[in-house]
């Protein structure tokens, strides 16, 4: 479980069999304590988000609704990537697979392309350990149309 921002825009890929994948670079700070201080730790992650599964269409809500600086909560598995460059040399990287993701910023309702409107109001948790997302975001967002509840987003 990892709570941070976008680093770079989403990119999507679409495979011949009609599949997608959501790519995109995540920051999350680590705080320590040195010298009395506390420090932030940034750590840089790459993520993938699938079409596929029970999740469905992540990739596409990926692509509709995250951009650089979006603060989002992601729930994942770590997958290894090894592979050989050009050079000979063996290298690896670590990924964040998404199973789960939650946004934390509020939805911008036709807002998008005027930066002089006015931004949605910051939805959040209540605090009550559920985790659920507060706002009324309609059917893009697990409202009445798909029989979700209004209150949570289906990613």
């Amino acid at each position: 479980m990892l709570i941070g921002r976008l680093t770079r825009d989403v990119e999507v890929r679409t495979f011949s069999n009609g599949g997608k994948v959501a790519k995109f670079g995540y920051a999350v700070n680590n705080r320590t304590k040195r010298d009395n201080n506390w420090v932030d730790d940034p750590v840089y992650l790459n993520i993938e988000a699938f079409n596929r599964g029970e999740n469905g269409g992540l990739a596409d809500r990926c692509e509709r609704f995250l951009k650089k600086g979006s603060q989002c909560f992601i729930e994942g598995h770590l997958v290894l990537d090894q592979w050989t460059s050009q050079s000979g040399e063996k290298r690896t990287a670590i990924k964040v697979v998404v199973e789960k993701m939650e946004l934390l910023d509020g939805r911008p309702t036709g807002t998008e392309g005027n930066p002089s409107a006015q931004p949605a109001k910051r939805g959040g948790f209540e605090g009550d350990g559920g985790g659920s997302f507060q706002g009324d975001y309609g059917a893009d967002f697990g409202g009445e149309d798909n029989g979700g509840p209004k209150s949570e987003l289906p990613f």
